[in-house]
């Protein structure tokens, strides 16, 4: 199985600790990172993806504004440029722990926050990544 995950999604899960928008969100985000530790692939896509689902019946959705379309834009460009491989929505690849790792390196650099410039959240993934992503929910298994 895959789980659709919009690019900037990617940088989202790097600090995910069990926060978010309302409980019925942090649940389902909860679900999606337990079946990514369970070892299922990634399918890029473009526009919302399995962690959007509660909210996209909400009046004042962000999943579908450009801003956000903007933001996984420079994410993929960011992602893949950090990984040394191209990415692009429709593709299905499968993250290991060392790009995980890779990723989170390059993360509490600065090196790959470009597409979290005036996100609600950039200050508390600053914490998180200042303290080494202790707690962070995301952990692959080892191939």
């Amino acid at each position: 199985m895959t789980v659709s995950i919009r690019a900037h999604h990617l940088l989202c899960m790097l600090t995910y600790l069990g926060k978010g928008y309302t409980p019925a969100f942090v649940d389902n985000y909860n679900r999606v990172v337990n079946r990514l530790n369970a070892g299922e692939n990634i399918a890029l896509v473009n526009g919302p993806d399995e962690i959007c689902k509660p909210m996209l019946e909400e009046p004042e959705c962000h999943c579908f504004n450009q801003s956000i379309r903007d933001r996984d834009d420079q994410a993929l460009a960011d992602i893949g440029q950090n990984l040394g491989r191209c990415l692009k929505p429709g593709e299905v690849f499968l993250l290991t722990p060392k790009e995980l790792e890779q990723l989170r390196n390059k993360f509490s650099r600065g090196s790959l926050r470009g597409a979290c410039n005036g996100c609600e959240w950039y200050e508390l993934c600053s914490e998180i990544a200042q303290n080494d992503f202790k707690g962070c929910r995301l952990r692959l298994p080892l191939q």
